[in-house]
């Protein structure tokens, strides 16, 4: 069981209730509270969208930073750096440490997105920032269906045709990708975006859990320790102290992942989901531009296409969703 009736209950009195949502935890049914506020949603809107442009910065310096150094050296020293700057910011505020229960789910988080972070990264390599980015947005229709496995949520014909179109535009970026002259590796980019993504979206049904036990600060601070301990179980056979030149940007990249995240939590906590599920998108455009600005990368009439059909289908699965909507943005890694 991933977390305790006390934790939950511990966590509700703090906080109004609003709304109540039942989930199951294979066999286990845990009840859960939470509210939203219904202040002007201005302020979250704006903040929202800063945080999903830090996000495509640090993709783009962390595509540089896998080129560099390969994806699992950049993923354990951007971790590393991250280790400390969270520490500090966790021991700041000096929380209550949270129940064993909830403890197992941050960590299992955490190794669900180190495999995530690293495909996603290592696909990177290879693939341009934007279609990389269209790609990953196939996770929240896929985890839909996860939904309905793990939590027992019923999928309608609203969100099956969703997915339909979604899958639809994978196939249009794919192809266009892989149609004519393309570099082998290329398809093995592709297929670890992919797989990514399928992670992500389980990744996001673990995300729901914990979101509504802990604070934006506690996720934080349990996942970037889960991440670097699973690099670090692998460093013996695959790190490679990085050159100093690479330090700033992984410090950069750190600093980018954490901030981000606090910015999408706080949005987040402060209006709908549903009006904010739009800006994750410009993800898109942001990628594209630090793609042609820093690499050189065209997006095709293809992969607008796609990405097109991909959005689509995913703000046509919002109107099935009558509870909390998920963050869908792939590179809060």
């Amino acid at each position: 069981m991933l977390c305790s009736d006390s934790g939950v209950k511990e966590v509700n009195k703090k906080r109004p209730v609003h709304a109540e949502h039942e989930f199951r935890s294979i066999g286990f049914p845990i009840r859960l509270n939470f509210y939203m506020t219904t202040h002007t949603t201005a302020a979250p809107f704006f903040v929202a969208t800063l945080g999903i442009a830090c996000f495509a910065v640090m993709d783009a310096v962390m595509k540089g930073l896998a080129i560099e150094l390969g994806a699992y050296n950049a993923m354990l020293w951007r971790t590393g750096c991250g280790v400390l700057i969270v520490t500090f910011l966790y021991l700041l505020k000096r929380p209550a440490w949270p129940p064993w229960a909830t403890i197992r789910l941050h960590f299992w988080r955490g190794v669900v997105i180190s495999a995530t972070a690293f495909l996603f990264f290592w696909g990177l390599i290879y693939v341009p920032l934007a279609e990389a980015i269209s790609l990953t947005f196939i996770a929240p229709l896929v985890a839909l269906y996860l939904a309905a496995v793990l939590l027992g949520e019923r999928v309608d014909s609203k969100a099956i045709l969703a997915s339909i179109i979604g899958l639809c535009g994978a196939v249009v970026v794919v192809a266009g990708k892989l149609s004519g002259e393309y570099d082998e590796d290329v398809g093995k980019g592709i297929g670890a975006i992919l797989v990514s993504a399928i992670l992500y979206a389980y990744n996001l049904i673990l995300q729901r859990r914990q979101a509504l036990i802990a604070k934006p600060v506690e996720v934080v601070f349990f996942q970037t320790i889960a991440i670097f301990v699973t690099y670090l179980l692998l460093a013996p056979l695959l790190a490679v102290p990085p050159p100093m030149t690479a330090l700033p940007n992984l410090v950069f990249a750190s600093i980018l992942a954490i901030v981000s995240i606090m910015l999408v939590s706080w949005a987040y906590g402060r209006a709908e989901a549903r009006l904010l599920i739009p800006v994750e998108y410009t993800a898109f455009v942001w990628a594209a531009l630090l793609g042609w600005l820093i690499y050189a990368e065209e997006v095709t009439v293809l992969t607008l296409l796609g990405t097109a059909l991909i959005v689509a289908g995913c703000l046509l699965a919002l109107g099935q969703q009558s509870g909390a909507v998920d963050h869908v943005e792939t590179t809060a890694l």
